[in-house]
């Protein structure tokens, strides 16, 4: 039985993911790291895989690098953009605790309602 063929997989291994790209292998790990919307995962013989999604991901920032020009933050907000994805950004967490004082005030309020 042949194996499938490259459209037909949905998960690669990190070597193929390299070849397919024609980026280095330490490359393709560190924007792994920077874009949170890839996910990898990993083969019981602990080998590193990707799914379909995120080979067309590398792809398309590759394309926005070298194509377009974009630098790295540039071509990870274009992509955010394209792929409808945005990362939360954090809240301080003074504000944090404010907002949920007013939550616990809050619910306090309903709760001595309901008791009356």
């Amino acid at each position: 039985m042949k194996g499938k063929t490259e459209s037909e997989k949905f998960v690669y291994k990190l070597d193929e993911v390299a070849r397919l790209t024609q980026l280095d292998k330490k490359v393709i790990e560190s924007w792994e790291k920077d874009l949170y919307f890839v996910q990898s995962g990993q083969t019981r013989a602990g080998h590193k895989i990707f799914r379909k999604k995120d080979l067309s991901i590398f792809l398309r920032l590759k394309e926005l690098l070298e194509t377009e020009g974009l630098t790295l933050a540039g071509a990870k907000r274009q992509l955010e953009e394209e792929l409808g994805v945005k990362k939360t950004t954090a809240i301080h967490p003074d504000r944090m605790k404010k907002v949920l004082y007013n939550v616990r005030e809050q619910l306090k309020d309903i709760a001595s309602t309901l008791e009356e």
